[in-house]
């Protein structure tokens, strides 16, 4: 006893010294870039466990000796470490460690890391995006990941062709899955909006992910066979700030079709007779009115946005943003205006074992339609004929006019486009609540509620004024119409992780439950008694789902991961409804052994291997395709029974026997990093084979009720390589470049179709019924189908002189053979950033190479017999001087028209500078200016080589865009 008490004694008289030798040193943690406190910000004494973590205003308070080293960590950003040397107070800065940041990787139901990654997966965040003059979310994308590939029309507001890795179908779908905040939406728009995209601000994007192979995707199942790509939107912070974009686009039309001015058109009427008829010359005026011009505008366009984020009411995480949209189109009455409500609150309870994240948004659209047809009306109109004429009758426009009436033929595009008024506005309401405990007694096992929720409702009137078509009349042609669709989404899983010394565990299992609803109606036109209004309601579509996944992990390099998902819908009968979908990849982290372990040149390098089944359920067609369904015949067409007048039914067509498309996808990929990740990568082999494709084809007079029905037939194999580096080729303190290269090689070809059968398909403009393209086993899909064009011996094409190439002496349709197609062979994206100092520097270039365009502008205009079509003049193409030819159904299957396309882009290019630490309150302002759609690189010979599908028939022209804008961050 006397001993203890001699021992406690002793260390009650050390205390006051040990205590004496300590200091308390308080400090302010914030973020370098804007001065912003950062709250639980984890201070710890080095190899030890004393420390503390920031309150909400970034402040610290700790205990500290001479020489103890104090390590500085939060998520997100970099760790530093540093030695006490007996200051009261020490301040300290943390930068963004965007390598941290980029290490995270969403996958469906979940995430990984880079490393742990099995698959093929590609995450691209806030600033690796693709800059400029951005309206919708996809465009952020564009050319930065290998395999997609994003096509967009120079509309305002338009949406876009996506295609990850070519897609997967001939005649369904080749649009990826997109899910926002964990809710697939529906890739069907509503009348009155640009796309399904339309309505999202790309500024309340944080990141994508980019789900490529089966391993990846098999999760979605059914509707995953196009490749998926994940939305993750911007979360509340507990720091306040706020920030304010402004931008400024103006748009002008670099490029024009040739056609003929007002003065050579008419000394081409005057000596260009047609099959020997001289033209009517007298119908000719004196005016030179270039028609495109009139209906092409230079545009202004402008984007604003506001967001603020910070605790409210001290404990809520939340973020608030409100942007705005005007966008002119360059087609004279084309506008597009947007305005974007949106708010995330993403508290967290019980020590951080709830967490809760809200997403709300609201977006409201409103669209008027320029018609873009009137494009085609612009080239074809009498150059020497006035846009205006006083003594018109025809709402004071010059139209042309035989014997007192309107001329059978084009009119005039201006009259066209400024008197009708074409509009349709959209409101959309989406987000999510989002539910994820992990559990007090079995902190291992998690629970996720998603409770998803996507409507919008649209309504479009068309009014055109009748004074453009009948003399003296003040009245129009009216109709509205009003579509709804709803998708509402409930999801549910448990994941588990656990380690067992040498081996991490992750298990997943859940279950889905998605409905989809579309309603409206439409009024007809109000002045024409025998358009009747009518009203429509698809049947629901109800996906239902069941999905798991296993993720082990041996030693830290060796992964494995099994996914599996039965998929049920309501779009097939009772014996096709539900589907099964494996997947299963295997990783090997080669750096980890040991032979490389130490290596300073190779800093990761990852094998992989994955194979996996998905579906494809999105048919163009209807919901319920697989019952007896009847539909209302003409009105006029009764019968009587019992003193009453029954409408006519008629029975459409029906198949039972339908089922999902299956793609089924083998991969094989290398992942590397070299130079402590200063260099990384990745390199991809794949093949998929599409099986029961879905598509519109024939069936037997007699045998169903209809000549053609949706059907599964075929199967479609596409096989590729893809290539990515991304490098920091200069990491300075005030000077650093790096680079984004991907490059992707896909080869199509078409395995099977039904009996063997060839399928005629891509219709074209000139003449009646005309189709450009052909569907054959063993060639790529959409091959171009056409005659070999003669030549003479000067190298001019004889008019309608193709070769025999069966021999027979007869040239017609068994002589037509197929010339490359309008995929891509290889698609390239390359981005660079440059930053010194305070200035900012980035592009953006994309190439396709071996990609193919039907020139359907030329091949059903450029011909003489089109200067006059019965009493009046029409202009034609220049490229008619090169041709020499007469006729266009002599002409318009000639392999000539198909030209190459393959392109080098650059799509923009921006310059900024940033003033920083402005104020106490004003943190930081970016000036920038730049360039969109900068220049074109091309042997084709139309207005643009980029175009849907590779049929040129008038697309909606891009614009060279100046940029100039501002961000204020508060």
């Amino acid at each position: 006893m006397k001993t203890t008490t001699k021992s406690l004694l002793f260390f009650l008289f050390f205390v006051p010294i040990l205590m004496f030798g300590q200091t308390t040193l308080t400090g302010t943690v914030t973020e370098q870039s804007t001065s912003i406190p950062l709250p639980g910000v984890n201070v710890v004494i080095k190899n030890t466990t004393t420390g503390t973590a920031t309150d909400f205003d970034g402040n610290y308070q700790i205990e500290v000796n001479n020489g103890d080293v104090l390590v500085f960590s939060y998520v997100g950003y970099q760790t530093i470490e540093i030695t006490y040397s007996g200051q009261a107070t020490l301040n300290v800065q943390l930068n963004e460690d965007a390598a941290q940041l980029n290490e995270i990787v969403i996958i469906g139901y979940g995430t990984t890391t880079k490393k742990d990654a099995t698959g093929s997966v590609e995450a691209i965040t806030a600033e690796d995006f693709t800059k400029g003059n951005i309206v919708t979310p996809e465009n952020l994308l564009s050319g930065r990941v290998a395999g997609v590939s994003v096509t967009t029309s120079g509309a305002p507001g338009s949406g876009s062709q996506i295609k990850i890795r070519g897609g997967s179908s001939i005649n369904a779908s080749n649009d990826p899955l997109i899910i926002i905040d964990g809710l697939p939406i529906d890739n069907n728009g509503v009348s009155g909006s640009r796309g399904v995209l339309a309505s999202i601000n790309p500024n309340d994007i944080d990141s994508f992910s980019v789900l490529k192979d089966a391993s990846a995707t098999a999760i979605y199942g059914s509707r995953a066979s196009n490749g998926v790509i994940i939305i993750v939107t911007k979360k509340g912070k507990s720091t306040f700030s706020a920030t304010y974009d402004a931008q400024y686009s103006f748009g002008e039309l670099t490029d024009r079709i040739d056609v003929f001015s007002g003065d050579a058109y008419r000394q081409l009427v005057a000596s260009q007779p047609i099959n020997g008829t001289t033209l009517d010359e007298s119908l000719l005026g004196t005016a030179n009115t270039n028609w495109q011009d009139e209906i092409f505008r230079n545009t202004v366009s402008s984007q604003h946005n506001l967001t603020m984020q910070g605790s409210l009411f001290k404990v809520l995480p939340t973020r608030f943003s409100f942007g705005v949209t005007n966008q002119e189109g360059a087609v004279l009455t084309s506008e597009f205006e947007r305005r974007n409500l949106s708010l995330a609150l993403n508290p967290s309870f019980f020590d951080d074992h709830l967490k809760i994240n809200l997403n709300a948004n609201l977006s409201f659209e409103d669209n008027r339609f320029g018609d873009s047809g009137q494009i085609g009306s612009a080239l074809r109109y009498d150059p020497t004929q006035p846009v205006y004429d006083p003594s018109s009758p025809f709402g004071g426009f010059y139209q042309h006019i035989v014997s007192g009436n309107l001329a059978n033929g084009t009119t005039n595009p201006v009259a066209e486009l400024l008197q009708r008024n074409n509009t349709g506005d959209s409101n959309r309401t989406y987000g999510n609540l989002n539910f994820d405990y992990k559990f007090h007694f079995l902190p291992e096992l998690r629970a996720v509620l998603n409770i998803g929720f996507d409507e919008t409702e649209a309504k479009t009137i068309d009014i055109t004024s009748l004074s453009s078509r009948i003399q003296n009349l003040d009245k129009v042609n009216s109709s509205s119409g009003y579509q709804k669709r709803t998708n509402k989404l409930l999801d549910g899983y448990l994941t588990y992780n656990k380690a067992f010394d040498k081996i991490r565990t992750e298990f997943t299992v859940g279950y889905s439950y998605q409905q989809f609803t579309n309603e409206g109606n439409n009024t007809g036109n109000t002045r024409d008694p025998l358009s009747l209004p009518s009203t429509f309601a698809d049947p629901d579509v109800v996906l239902i789902g069941f999905f798991g996944r296993a993720n082990l992990t041996f030693l830290d390099k060796y992964l494995l991961t099994l996914t599996y998902r039965r998929d049920g819908t309501s779009r097939f009968s009772k014996d096709n409804q539900w589907g099964d979908f494996p997947a299963a990849a295997l990783a090997w982290n080669l750096s980890d052994e040991d032979f490389l372990k130490e290596s300073k040149t190779i800093s990761s390098l990852k094998l992989r291997a994955g194979y996996g089944i998905t579906g494809q359920q999105a048919f163009f067609g209807a919901n319920d395709i697989y019952l007896n369904r009847y539909r209302g015949g003409n009105v006029n067409s009764q019968y009587q029974f019992d003193n009453a007048a029954i409408q006519s039914l008629i029975a459409s067509e029906i198949n039972p026997d339908l089922k999902w498309e299956d793609t089924t996808t083998m991969e094989f990929g290398i992942d590397y990093g070299l130079f402590d990740e200063r260099v990384s990568g990745s390199l991809n082999f794949f093949q998929k084979n599409s099986t029961d494709l879905l598509f519109t084809a024939s069936v037997a007079d007699g045998t169903n009720f209809s000549n053609s029905i949706i059907q599964n037939i075929g199967e479609l194999q596409i096989q590729g390589i893809e290539f990515s580096i991304n490098a920091d080729v200069v990491k300075q303190d005030d000077f650093t470049v790096d680079f984004n290269f991907n490059a992707t090689l896909l080869d199509r070809e078409i395995k099977e179709l039904a009996l063997g059968q060839d399928v005629r398909t891509g219709g074209i403009s000139g003449g009646t019924g005309n189709n450009i393209q052909l569907l054959r086993e063993g060639f790529a899909p959409n091959s171009f189908s056409v005659f070999k064009q003669l030549y003479d011996n000067s190298g001019n094409p004889i008019e309608g002189a193709f070769v025999d190439l069966n021999g027979d002496n007869v040239i017609n349709d068994d002589d037509r053979y197929l010339k490359e197609n309008p995929g891509a062979d290889v698609i390239l994206g390359f981005q660079s950033n440059i930053n010194y100092k305070n200035f900012d520097l980035s592009f953006n270039l994309r190439a396709n190479l071996g990609n193919y365009v039907y020139n359907n502008v030329n091949s059903s205009r450029a011909q003489y017999e089109l200067l006059q079509d019965n009493a009046v003049l029409g202009n034609v193409p220049t490229s008619v001087l090169e041709t020499g030819f007469q006729r266009t159904s002599d002409v318009i299957i000639s392999d000539i028209y198909v030209e190459d396309a393959s392109f080098l882009k650059m799509d923009n290019i921006t310059l900024g500078y940033t003033f920083s630490n402005i104020s106490k309150h004003l943190k930081s302002v970016r000036l920038w200016g730049g360039v969109q759609n900068v220049f074109t690189i091309t042997n084709y010979s139309g207005l643009d080589p980029e175009v849907f599908n590779g049929i040129d028939n008038i697309i909606y022209p891009r614009s060279r865009t100046i940029l100039a804008g501002a961000n204020f961050k508060f």
